[in-house]
């Protein structure tokens, strides 16, 4: 009986995504334009005149890699349709959930496998994960190498008479991931502290002799060649002005956090202990808010720019100011404080998770499902156990998502 509930639900959430597909699902609304005015001229441009494309990509405002358009430019050479093109995409795809679930199973041996296969099957409630899959984006087949990564850097760390093999396959698919989509190139200073503190001195100076022989010809491409294709997107809200880089940090802490904070509400409640978060609270309390007041006198992030997060944008829609804004990110502020203290690995990865967005515009789609899977894999120190007690938390993981879904048909209707 349990085996035919998960092929069920297995099913209605493929099945979903399918017919997204057929309607032209575009629950995060700019997916579509993408695709079709951002991807398929550059891939049509690569099919007929390689050379030429590639030594002028940034001409086309398109801020994403082009290694993962080069491969389906190459589809399209083979006579392959857009919509087929897109149908195989949607099929990789899949794998990320596959590897999430790998990676689940290897951190939580002792957790129901079911549980395990229900938290993995969320994603297909992601709207990120569910346009990004329908209408093609270099961001789903980079966080899937990303979190292939993070799986051999799990064996690396379980697999002591193989921590080498596992060291170099983690580094290899990080470096694959970075080269897709080079956001997640900073998450290359998390595995190397652990290969550094693990491996002898020989084996990780041939991986960061490895490395840094990697990134040569991504160097040589954008400042010997001069094809900076990452500062060569528009920034909607500035005359489409080619400032698609900004590092006022004031505007990533605010709302990356309250961005973290949103996706964390569902399971925020099981996985932190409450009073050892307020007793932390009331000892920094001066500190935080600080900070925190340096932070909003700096904030600078327009409407105009699109994005946001749903705090942001719901303080816009309902007051046409900030203020409800600030008083939840002075709460999410707090939450992402807290989850650094915990561990220093915390710390790192969410140093790492704001430090790896540069562009100007900050969307929900940069850390839709990244944040979920790397909570679950990577953090450390969180109350686990008591997550997993019950299935019931999963529900309500679930309807969280399906909340979130229901959101984002709002805002298209309200748009429109």
């Amino acid at each position: 009986m349990q085996l035919f509930r998960e092929k069920t639900l297995i099913f209605l959430l493929y099945t979903s995504l399918l017919i997204g597909f057929y309607f032209g699902e575009n629950l995060n609304h700019g997916s579509y334009l993408d695709w079709v005015n951002a991807y398929n001229p550059v891939i049509e441009s690569f099919s007929k005149d390689f050379k030429n494309t590639f030594l002028s990509y940034d001409s086309f405002g398109q801020r994403h890699s082009p290694i993962y358009i080069i491969f389906l430019s190459f589809l399209y050479k083979f006579g392959l349709s857009f919509d087929f093109i897109r149908l195989i995409h949607l099929h990789i795809s899949l794998s990320l959930i596959v590897i999430f679930y790998n990676c689940l199973k290897l951190k939580f041996k002792d957790t129901n496998r079911t549980i395990l296969k229900i938290l993995a099957l969320s994603i297909f409630l992601s709207p990120t994960f569910r346009s990004l899959a329908i209408w093609p984006d270099s961001r789903i087949p980079g966080l899937i190498f990303f979190t292939l990564s993070i799986y051999f850097f799990l064996k690396f760390l379980l697999s002591p008479k193989y921590e080498k093999k596992f060291a170099w396959l983690s580094l290899i698919t990080i470096i694959i991931s970075s080269y897709i989509s080079p956001n997640f190139s900073l998450f290359f200073i998390f595995f190397i502290y652990y290969f550094f503190q693990k491996l002898k001195f020989k084996n990780f100076f041939l991986l960061i002799l490895f490395s840094f022989a990697a990134s040569l010809p991504m160097i040589y491409y954008i400042f010997s060649l001069d094809i900076n294709f990452i500062a060569a997107g528009r920034t909607p809200g500035l005359d489409m002005e080619a400032t698609s880089l900004n590092l006022n940090i004031s505007n990533k802490l605010l709302i990356i956090s309250s961005i973290i904070f949103f996706h964390l509400i569902p399971i925020l409640f099981f996985l932190l202990n409450y009073k050892k978060m307020i007793l932390f609270f009331k000892k920094n309390l001066v500190f935080i808010s600080i900070i925190f007041l340096i932070l909003v006198y700096f904030f600078n992030y327009q409407l105009s720019f699109t994005g946001g997060g749903v705090f942001f944008q719901l303080s816009q829609f309902l007051f046409n100011n900030n203020f409800l804004f600030f008083i939840i990110s002075f709460l999410s502020f707090f939450i992402i404080i807290y989850l650094s203290s915990l561990h220093k690995d915390n710390f790192t990865l969410i140093f790492l998770l704001i430090l790896s967005n540069i562009q100007n515009t900050i969307y929900h789609k940069y850390y839709e499902p990244l944040f979920l899977i790397i909570v679950f894999i990577l953090f450390n120190n969180l109350d686990y156990k008591n997550f997993f007690s019950k299935k019931r938390n999963l529900f309500y993981l679930y309807v969280f998502s399906l909340f979130y879904i229901s959101l984002r048909i709002f805002k298209k209707i309200y748009l429109i």
